[in-house]
């Protein structure tokens, strides 16, 4: 009997198919169900991802707050420019009634006790016009000023040097530093008759 002959025809296991090692390149083989690095590295990159938009986000949003404050604070400038003017031209109506009372203050042969009521009024509106901000210019003897001052009249002034107002017409007014109106003024000049303008316009 050939006993070795019926040993090598005996049916050997059936084994399945093996997964493949995976080699880290360290010479070792790894279990092929084990995670690989590049597998590993995709949360961190999704995180620092994340975290740039959210400080570009935080950029927008301060800029946004920079432009908004800056919108404020120049709608508040023009509401308060707004309300100046306003006010200016109120004022103006009542430059006016001070011309009047002047006027009638300077009148000849008037009464005393017109006059003296006459007075008060003037000194009352001036105050109220003063406690408003309202400056008068008066400007006799001063050095003449083309943004405060208009000239009706150039001629020489014995007691007056060139180039200073030798004479008021009219008493100008500004308001928290805007000008209502110019005052009226004759300037002393060195050259004898001559005339002109100048200044702003009378309003």
């Amino acid at each position: 009997m050939n006993t070795k002959g019926d040993g090598e025809n005996q049916d050997l296991p059936a084994v399945g198919p093996r997964a493949p090692a995976a080699d880290d390149g360290s010479g070792s083989v790894a279990p092929a169900d084990e995670e690989t690095p590049s597998q590993e590295q995709a949360p961190a990159d999704d995180v620092a991802g994340l975290r740039r938009e959210v400080t570009e986000l935080k950029d927008a949003l301060l800029r946004r707050r920079a432009d908004f404050e800056n919108y404020r604070r120049r709608v508040e400038r023009d509401r308060e420019a707004a309300a100046t003017e306003a006010e200016a031209g109120v004022l103006r109506k009542v430059l006016g009634t001070v011309d009047n009372l002047e006027r009638a203050l300077a009148a000849a042969g008037t009464e005393s006790s017109l006059r003296d009521g006459v007075a008060l009024t003037l000194r009352e509106l001036l105050g109220f016009l003063e406690s408003l901000g309202v400056v008068t210019l008066d400007p006799l003897g001063e050095r003449f000023d083309p943004a405060y001052h208009q000239a009706i009249l150039h001629e020489p002034a014995p007691d007056f040097d060139p180039g200073t107002v030798a004479e008021v017409y009219r008493k100008g007014f500004t308001y928290k530093g805007r000008l209502l109106r110019p005052a009226m003024v004759k300037v002393a000049s060195g050259v004898p008759g001559t005339q002109g303008g100048g200044g702003g316009d009378v309003q």
